[in-house]
C-alpha cells in the first residue's frame, strides 16, 4: 500500500500554514511553522514566496487537500471523478467523500490526535464498522454506520486513556459518540458548513477542469 513516508512538517512549511498533521505537537512551540516559517529547500529563511499564478494556486489547494487527508494523487483523482458525477456541488461532494473515509471518521470522533494516527489504528484492526472488523483506512462509511473500538482493543492502556479524554470532548455535528461503549455513529453526511477543513474546494474543481 503506497503512502507518504517523508516529514509531515515539511508539508506544512511547503504550504505556508499549519495542516495539523502531527496532532498535539502542532499546538505547541515545537511546531515547524512556529520555529521555521519559511519554505523548505536550499534557500532557507532567505527564500521568498513568490506571487502565485491562477494555476499555481489551484495546484497548491489540491496538494493541501491531499496532504490534510493523507491521500495520494491517483486515489484523489478517483474521489474527484466520483464527486463530479454526483447531483450536488462537486466541491462539496469531494469534501464529503474525504470526510467519510474511515480514518477521518476515527479522527473526528476523537479516537486519534491526527489522521495519520487514525490511519495506523485502523490498519492495525482496532475498529469495527457495524460489528465487522475493518482495517481499510479509505473505507467509506455511510449514514447510520456504527464505528466502534474492537472488543479486544478496549482493554488496552491507550483506549482506556482515550476514554477519559473523550468525556471532555464533543464530536462534530454529523457524528455522535457513546464514551461508555467507545462507539460512534454517523448521523448524516456532513454539509459544507459542518466541515471546518480550511480549503477552497472551488480551486480544486478548477484545477481538474482545465
Amino acid at each position: 500500500m503506497a503512502r507518504y513516508l517523508g516529514s509531515a512538517c515539511v508539508l506544512c512549511r511547503r504550504e505556508g500554514e499549519k495542516l495539523y498533521l502531527k496532532g498535539d505537537r502542532c499546538y505547541t512551540a515545537k511546531c515547524a511553522i512556529e520555529r521555521r516559517n519559511y519554505p523548505p529547500g536550499p534557500h532557507g529563511p532567505t527564500g521568498t514566496r513568490r506571487k502565485l499564478s491562477d494555476y499555481a494556486m489551484q495546484l497548491r489547494e489540491k496538494q493541501k487537500a491531499r496532504r490534510i487527508y493523507g491521500v495520494l494523487e491517483r486515489q484523489f483523482r478517483r474521489y474527484f471523478a466520483e464527486a463530479s458525477k454526483s447531483a450536488g456541488v462537486t466541491g462539496a461532494a469531494l469534501l464529503q467523500l474525504l470526510e467519510t473515509r474511515l480514518d477521518n471518521v476515527v479522527y473526528r470522533l476523537g479516537f486519534a490526535s491526527s489522521r495519520k494516527q487514525a490511519r495506523q489504528l485502523v490498519l492495525h484492526g482496532h475498529f469495527t464498522v457495524n460489528g465487522e472488523k475493518v482495517n481499510i483506512p479509505s473505507y467509506n462509511v455511510k449514514p447510520g454506520a456504527q464505528i466502534a473500538v474492537a472488543e479486544a482493543s478496549r482493554k488496552s492502556a491507550y483506549f482506556q486513556a482515550i476514554a477519559k479524554e473523550l468525556s471532555h470532548r464533543k464530536p462534530v455535528e454529523w457524528l455522535s459518540l457513546n464514551v461508555e461503549t467507545l462507539t460512534g455513529t454517523v448521523l448524516a453526511l456532513p454539509s459544507r458548513q459542518q466541515i471546518d477543513t480550511p480549503l477552497k474546494e472551488q480551486l480544486i474543481v478548477e484545477y481538474y477542469s482545465r
